[in-house]
C-alpha cells in the first residue's frame, strides 16, 4: 500500500507545514522570550484593576455606619466603579486601536491609581460614588486592551492560558484588595484601607510599566466613530459573541451580588463575625486564580460549552450550599462559586478573542462592558433582594442567572448542531 493511500504522507506535509508556520510565527509562547515578563507584568495589570475597582466591596458595613445609609445606598460605591467601567471600556478600546494597547493601559492605571488615593478623603457618600465612577471609567482601557494586546502578541494556542493568567490576577487583585482592608479597617477604619490599596495598586502600575513588552504586532487603526460603529455592529451580529456577552454578564451579576451582600449577612446572627474576619473570607479568591488559570486544560478536555456547563453548575452549587446556616457550609458554597465564576469568565472571554476577526480590542471591550454591566446590576439587585427577603433573595437572582447561563449555552449546542448538519448535506 502507498504512503498516499494510507493518509501518511498528508500527514507528515501537514505537520512540516505547521512546523514551518510556528518557525516563522514571532509571538510569544509559554517559554519562549518575553512571555514570563509579558504575563507578570499583565498579572499585576490584573491585580491592580481588581484590587481598586472593588476595594470598597468588603468595607460596605462600615461604609453604611460611617454615612448612616443602607446597604442599597452603599453598594453604589461598588456599582459607580463598575458602572463607569461598563460605559467606557467602548470608547477606551477605541483609543487603544489608535494609540496602543500598552499606552492606553498605562494612562489608564496611572488615572486610575491617582483617584485611588484621593478616595479616603471624601466627605459624603455622594463624593465617594462620583470618584468611584470616575476610577472606574478610568480602568476601562485596561481589560478590553490587554485581551486585545494577548490575542496580537500570543501564539493562539497559548491564548487561553495567557488570558487565563490575566484573570487570575484579577482574582489575586480582588482577593488581596478585600482581605487586606478588611483587616486595616478592623483597627483604623475603611478610610485607611482604601488609602493602603491605593499605595499597593501604585506599586503595581510602576511595575507593570517597567515590565510590559513593547508590543510588535500592534497596527494603528482609525478613530473614525463610522468605522468604530461599524465593527461594533459586526460583532453584535454575530449570534456566538451575543452569546458569549451575555454569558459574562450573567455569571457576574451572580458574583457581583454574592460579594456585595456576603459582608453584610456574616455580620448578622447566626455568624456575627468582626470585619477582619469578614475580609479574610476573600481568601476564597485563590480557588479563582487556579480555575481560571487552568481554563485552556479544562477547554482542552471538555470544550468550550462542557466547560461552561460545569462552571456554571459548580456556581449553582455553591449558591445552594450558601443558604445553611453554618459557615463551614456558606464558606464551602463560596469557594464553589468562586471557582465556577472565573473558570466560566476566563473561557467566555478567551472564546471572544478567538472568535473576533477583527477588531478585537472593540470585540473584547463589548464582553466587558456587558461583564460589569452585570456586575452593577448583580451588586445593586444583590442589594435589594437581601434588603427585601434576605440571603434567599440573593441567592434566588444569583439561581437565576446561572439558569440563563445553562440556557444560552444549550441554545449554543444546537446552533452548533445545526450548523454540522447543514454542512453534512
Amino acid at each position: 500500500m502507498s504512503p498516499a493511500s494510507t493518509g501518511a504522507s498528508t500527514t507528515v506535509g501537514a505537520a512540516a507545514t505547521v512546523s514551518a508556520s510556528d518557525a516563522s510565527d514571532s509571538r510569544m509562547t509559554p517559554g519562549g522570550p518575553g512571555y514570563r515578563r509579558m504575563s507578570f507584568a499583565l498579572f499585576l495589570a490584573g491585580v491592580a484593576t481588581f484590587a481598586l475597582l472593588y476595594s470598597t466591596q468588603a468595607l460596605l458595613p462600615l461604609i453604611s455606619d460611617g454615612f448612616g445609609v443602607s446597604a442599597s445606598d452603599a453598594s453604589w460605591t461598588v456599582a459607580a466603579a463598575t458602572g463607569g467601567l461598563a460605559l467606557f471600556v467602548i470608547p477606551m478600546s477605541a483609543l487603544s486601536e489608535r494609540f496602543g494597547r500598552r499606552t492606553v493601559m498605562t494612562a489608564s492605571l496611572a488615572v486610575a491609581v491617582t483617584v485611588g488615593l484621593l478616595v479616603p478623603f471624601a466627605p459624603s457618600l455622594g463624593v465617594l460614588v462620583v470618584l468611584r465612577g470616575i476610577q472606574g471609567a478610568a480602568l476601562a482601557g485596561l481589560p478590553a486592551s490587554a485581551q486585545a494586546y494577548l490575542a496580537e502578541e500570543v501564539r493562539p494556542r497559548a491564548l487561553v492560558t495567557a488570558i487565563g493568567l490575566f484573570v487570575a490576577g484579577n482574582s489575586v487583585g480582588g482577593m488581596s484588595g478585600r482581605v487586606i482592608t478588611g483587616w486595616v479597617a478592623q483597627e483604623w477604619g475603611w478610610r485607611v484601607a482604601v488609602g493602603v490599596i491605593g499605595v499597593v495598586a501604585v506599586g503595581c502600575a510602576v511595575a507593570f510599566r517597567l515590565l510590559l513588552p513593547a508590543p510588535r504586532h500592534f497596527k494603528a487603526g482609525s478613530l473614525h466613530p463610522r468605522r468604530l460603529l461599524g465593527t461594533v455592529r459586526d460583532h453584535l451580529a454575530n449570534p456566538l459573541l451575543r452569546r458569549l456577552y451575555a454569558i459574562g454578564a450573567l455569571f457576574m451579576t451572580v458574583f457581583g451580588g454574592v460579594y456585595t451582600v456576603i459582608g453584610y449577612r456574616l455580620t448578622e446572627e447566626p455568624f456575627s463575625l468582626p470585619q477582619g474576619v469578614i475580609g479574610s473570607i476573600f481568601l476564597v479568591y485563590l480557588v479563582g486564580t487556579v480555575s481560571a488559570s487552568t481554563a485552556g486544560r479544562l477547554v482542552g478536555r471538555l470544550g468550550r460549552r462542557g466547560a461552561l456547563y460545569l462552571g456554571g453548575g459548580t456556581t449553582a452549587a455553591g449558591l445552594l450550599l450558601s443558604l445553611a446556616d453554618s459557615l463551614p457550609l456558606v464558606l464551602l458554597g463560596l469557594v464553589l462559586i468562586t471557582a465556577g465564576f472565573f473558570a466560566g469568565h476566563a473561557v467566555a472571554s478567551s472564546a471572544v478573542s478567538k472568535t473576533a476577526t477583527h477588531g478585537r480590542a472593540q470585540a473584547s471591550a463589548i464582553y466587558q462592558s456587558a461583564y460589569y454591566v452585570g456586575s452593577s446590576a448583580g451588586s445593586t439587585v444583590g442589594a435589594l433582594a437581601f434588603h427585601a427577603s434576605g440571603w434567599s433573595g440573593t441567592v434566588g437572582i444569583g439561581l437565576l442567572a446561572v439558569l440563563g447561563v445553562v440556557t444560552l449555552t444549550v441554545l449554543g449546542s444546537l446552533a452548533a448542531r445545526r450548523h454540522i448538519v447543514a454542512a453534512a448535506h
